[in-house]
């Protein structure tokens, strides 16, 4: 497939992320500090997300498995899940994380273990999506085609 051809195809495929509400405005202002010095930066920052919110969704189930629910605790890290979401324009996890704190503030342990499955599909369908995203930019990439950015 020729370059200007995956280009069209990363394009629809960007629009449809921020139509669907996956991504948000803060996505285009990361993406405006990837620069040819740095040409890998929004993959690298993405990542680092994936791997942090790995281990706070590990954090958030082993906190709500306990016995005595600490919702402190509980709401900690769905905060700073909503922050790190926010950061990159997650939008949909960040919405979900907004939800979540509510129901910590109201220590309701069925909404919170029912927000926790929310946010782990959430964020499942962001990876995803955000992985045919990367791909796509080094399909150009790979077809000799300039940088997204």
């Amino acid at each position: 497939m020729d370059a200007v051809h995956l280009k069209r195809q990363l394009i629809t495929f960007t629009e449809q992320l921020f139509r669907e509400g996956f991504l948000d405005e803060q996505f285009n202002q990361l993406q405006q500090l990837q620069d040819e010095n740095n040409p890998n930066f929004v993959v690298e920052v993405v990542s680092l997300f994936f791997q942090d919110t790995e281990r706070l969704l590990d954090e958030l189930s082993k906190a709500l498995d306990q016995a005595n629910l600490d919702f402190k605790k509980v709401d900690g890290h769905v905060h700073q899940l909503k922050g790190s979401s926010s950061s990159i324009g997650a939008q949909r996890v960040q919405r979900t994380c907004i939800i979540f704190r509510n129901y910590c503030n109201e220590k309701n342990v069925q909404a919170c273990l029912k927000c926790l499955q929310v946010v782990k599909r959430e964020f499942a369908l962001l990876k995803s999506k955000m992985e045919t995203l990367f791909n796509l930019e080094q399909q150009i990439l790979a077809a000799g085609g300039p940088p997204s950015i």
